[in-house]
């Protein structure tokens, strides 16, 4: 249910909503549209820098007893009250507006840690592709209905009652709601089951832990490996996600279209999540995760030719087929290959190079967007890193027996 919870802030602020209401003010200020899409990028990308270098830390300090409810529960109210305050900054203030953004997108990518750590707790080994798309599917789904809500409120003009900042705001107080009513099954229902026994106090052997634990690296090679790859894949994936209603902007797609492709896409990524779950358990999950590579590839090379409301509808398809089913079956293959017990701190390295890398993707967007004068180049740019991780991970079966 937490991913049900939280995919309303995922689609109404980070994709649909907030881009184009942050674009929209930053027009009005005369800033270029090729200059307010990077101004989101690098927003992004100083939020996940952030993310990234906290992760391995707060991961070690969760694998306490009982910690990791306690530090979910702390950066998704961080989350909460941050999307609530995106709807009370000044219209005048853009760079405020960013600010603010920033802190509800720690909120919601530290919260994420916790929530994927606890994965290992719920879940056996065999049980794991299936409860990890499950639960981006149900996300998914949860994020239409939330969506469905505020395309009420788009269509209506807020029941004749209010303009398009105001439509905006009352998003953001929805995201907020939504996230905290959904929040509260996994707050009362689920509990921490693997834990490290302390030998010092927690803050102090949580920086221990980590150390060792890169100190000893070569003792979990075939993590090592993965992650190398994941690193690199996994950027391209949440770059495009955060990237494409600016980019469908400035090929001149209009605002309640836009909505329009976004709902189909976490329409399609619903039985396609489940679908990458189920050909893993009749395959392998490296196969389930290459298959997913792929096909962002070839979603980076179709941006070239972006040009029509046509071409990002199919671009938009080729996303919603892959999104959900590449990152479940990210999530589950590294919990089959980590120590429980330790599952939270191998979970803070799973988030730190998912993080990380998302400040690369942006980065490498904004600048290649800049240069051009075309977001569509700049997306197409991000081919490299699907290439890169797409070798990679297709070389880490040498190294292990790991399905």
């Amino acid at each position: 249910m937490y991913d049900w919870a939280n995919s309303a802030y995922g689609i109404i602020v980070t994709t649909a909503v907030l881009p184009v209401y942050f674009k929209s003010m930053a027009t009005s200020n005369h800033i270029s549209a090729a200059s307010s899409t990077a101004y989101w990028g690098y927003a992004n990308s100083f939020s996940t820098l952030l993310v990234s270098l906290l992760a391995p830390f707060l991961g070690a300090l969760a694998d306490y007893p009982h910690f990791k409810k306690r530090l979910l529960s702390l950066f998704c109210w961080l989350g909460i009250v941050m999307t609530v305050g995106l709807a009370f900054v000044p219209s005048t203030q853009w760079q405020l507006l960013l600010i603010v953004y920033i802190f509800s997108a720690i909120g919601y990518s530290a919260s994420n840690l916790f929530y994927d750590s606890f994965l290992t707790d719920v879940a056996e080994d065999e049980q794991m592709n299936k409860i990890s798309t499950y639960g981006y599917a149900y996300g998914y789904l949860g994020g239409v209905i939330a969506f469905i809500l505020f395309l009420i409120l788009q269509l209506t003009s807020g029941f004749g009652t209010l303009d398009g900042a105001g439509i905006a705001r009352w998003s953001f107080m929805i995201a907020a709601i939504w996230w905290l009513v959904f929040y509260l099954p996994l707050q009362r229902n689920v509990n921490q089951k693997y834990s490290v026994k302390p030998t010092t106090s927690p803050l102090n052997g949580s920086f221990k832990r980590v150390f060792q634990t890169i100190k000893h690296i070569k003792q979990y090679k075939q993590v090592a490996w993965f992650l190398v790859a994941y690193f690199f894949y996994i950027d391209g994936v949440d770059t495009i996600f955060t990237m494409a209603t600016a980019i469908g902007l400035d090929i001149g797609i209009k605002i309640t279209e836009l909505m329009i492709v976004m709902l189909f896409v976490q329409l399609i990524a619903v039985p396609f999540s489940i679908l990458f779950g189920w050909l893993a358990d009749k395959t392998s999950t490296r196969k389930g995760i290459l298959l997913g590579i792929f096909v962002y590839l070839l979603i980076c090379l179709y941006a070239l030719n972006l040009k029509t409301s046509f071409d990002f509808w199919v671009l938009a398809f080729l996303v919603g087929t892959s999104q959900g089913g590449l990152q479940a079956l990210s999530r589950s293959y590294f919990g089959k290959i980590i120590p429980k017990e330790s599952g939270s701190e191998f979970y803070g390295f799973y988030n730190i190079l998912g993080k990380f890398s998302a400040v690369m993707g942006p980065f490498i967007v904004a600048v290649v967007t800049q240069m051009t004068g075309k977001s569509t180049i700049g997306a197409a740019s991000l081919s490299i890193l699907f290439l890169v991780g797409l070798v990679l991970f297709a070389i880490l079966p040498k190294l292990t027996n790991n399905k």
